[in-house]
């Protein structure tokens, strides 16, 4: 299983750099996990957009959903014009309003998702855990053969996402805030807390991601690091992660 980070600004994208959006794939077949903004314009330098069939949405803010929009409109004209003849399927929380976008256009189709939810995409088991955060949001683990990637997508820290994180190949954890800010009104972790989780998960390798816009990133690393797991990384966009 490889990852491909697209994007992992929090928040609003920065020059040449999306907000969270990932693609991971084995054998030929490839899963986007989360499509924020700008994720669109910089996948296609790693793939053909009528090549990804499946779109996995941790939840509705728009830096991780902004540009499923325009997703659903490439597939539509892609579609018309022989370019493309599989649907489109996205998967996210139930909502009313965003089926009806997604299904209301030609070539796209919405299916639900929730903590019951055993999803298979191709060779890829998708299990999800609910958060705390400011709208239902999900945390994923996807299981490939013998290997597990957990991304936490937002969230508070709870010490079930330790256990939901245990022992995985790759940890992709929310890293929003500098140890000292208080992140329980917008549902986001610190450097600390991401450190923790990835210390007591005993993750093998951890991203930091949905990174902040201000200070040094480097002081949220050596934090997390500082918490007992030392193979720990800022995502970066265009980062390949091979598992």
């Amino acid at each position: 299983m490889q990852c491909r980070v697209i994007g992992m600004w929090g928040g609003f994208p920065k020059q040449n750099g999306p907000t969270s959006g990932y693609l991971i794939e084995h054998q030929g077949f490839t899963v986007m996990l989360d499509c924020g903004s700008g994720v669109l314009v910089k996948a296609q330098d790693y793939i053909d957009l009528n090549k990804i069939d499946h779109v996995v949405l941790s939840h509705y803010h728009y830096d991780h959903n902004a540009d499923i929009g325009a997703y659903l409109y490439s597939r539509l004209v892609n579609t018309q014009i022989g370019r493309a003849d599989t649907v489109l399927n996205i998967y996210g929380p139930e909502s009313e309003s965003f089926r009806k976008e997604v299904e209301g256009m030609l070539g796209s189709r919405f299916k639900s998702f929730d903590e019951t939810t055993s999803l298979t995409l191709g060779p890829f088991l998708f299990e999800f855990k609910k958060n705390a955060h400011t709208v239902e949001a999900y945390a994923m683990k996807i299981t490939c053969e013998d290997k597990v990637m957990v991304y936490t997508s937002d969230t508070l820290f709870t010490d079930d996402l330790i256990s939901f994180a245990q022992g995985a190949d790759l940890l992709i954890t929310e890293c929003s805030l500098y140890h000292g800010t208080d992140g329980s009104r917008m549902g986001h972790m610190t450097s600390r807390e991401a450190g923790i989780l990835a210390h007591h998960s005993q993750a093998k390798k951890v991203l930091l991601t949905h990174l902040p816009h201000y200070g040094n990133l480097q002081d949220l690393l050596e934090d997390a690091k500082q918490q007992g797991n030392r193979n720990v990384h800022l995502a970066e966009p265009g980062m390949l992660i091979e598992l």
